[in-house]
């Protein structure tokens, strides 16, 4: 790998986490909200179940740190050639799989496939 390789790869990331990041911040700015007026009106108006409102703002709330999934490609993309993208699976369902998936089509192989014709005998 050369060493502009790995500077695009670690640029790529920062901009990655930054994104992520950011998302996360309104994520949590907007949820404390929703969640405020959910539990306000499941305590004026408790019907049936009371919480209903409130705690289907927290399920979603987790359903967006799982597709969010802020750290979860960190864990050894220093390892990897290919940092973030490396060791995250394209077209999963997180962002960082759907990034993957819009700019590369897919998962790439790490080191390109050679020929019959290529191989030494």
């Amino acid at each position: 790998m050369s060493r502009s390789h790995s500077r695009r790869v670690v640029l790529r990331d920062l901009a990655i986490f930054h994104i992520k990041t950011l998302l996360d911040g309104a994520k949590g700015f907007a949820l404390v909200w929703v969640a405020t007026a959910a539990a306000a009106v499941d305590v004026i108006f408790p019907g049936k179940r009371p919480g209903r409102l409130f705690y289907k703002i927290m399920r979603l709330g987790e359903r967006a740190d799982g597709w969010l999934n802020l750290y979860g490609a960190a864990k050894s993309a220093a390892a990897d050639e290919d940092g973030l993208f490396g060791r995250s699976r394209a077209g999963s369902h997180t962002l960082l799989g759907r990034l993957e998936q819009a700019v590369r089509g897919g998962d790439e192989p790490r080191h390109p496939r050679r020929s019959a014709s290529d191989r030494v005998a």
